[in-house]
């Protein structure tokens, strides 16, 4: 199949690489020692704050709606709601 790309889709800046460039491309590991320090990611610090738990819970649409509609954060106010309900409510 050979369809012509979509000229809004090229990156004339960043072209699709082609076999050639493929070939000589170098592994991270095969760079200088000096270049991977640089483009490695720093080690990631302890957390300043304490270790929230990952969980998935269902909540009903409007409540995430509600929730998400006062933009960034929406989630840690979700937290904060649930965290004042249980200081009048017990959970069981």
């Amino acid at each position: 199949m050979n369809k012509k790309p979509n000229p809004k889709l090229i990156d004339s800046d960043n072209p699709e690489w082609t076999d050639e460039m493929f070939k000589s491309s170098l592994r991270f590991s095969d760079l200088p020692q000096g270049l991977r320090e640089k483009l490695a990611r720093p080690p990631r610090g302890l957390q300043k704050a304490p270790v929230k738990v990952s969980t998935t819970i269902r909540l009903s649409p409007d409540v995430v709606q509600a929730f998400r509609a006062g933009g960034d954060g929406w989630q840690s106010r979700i937290d904060a709601a649930l965290k004042d309900w249980l200081r009048a409510h017990s959970p069981v």
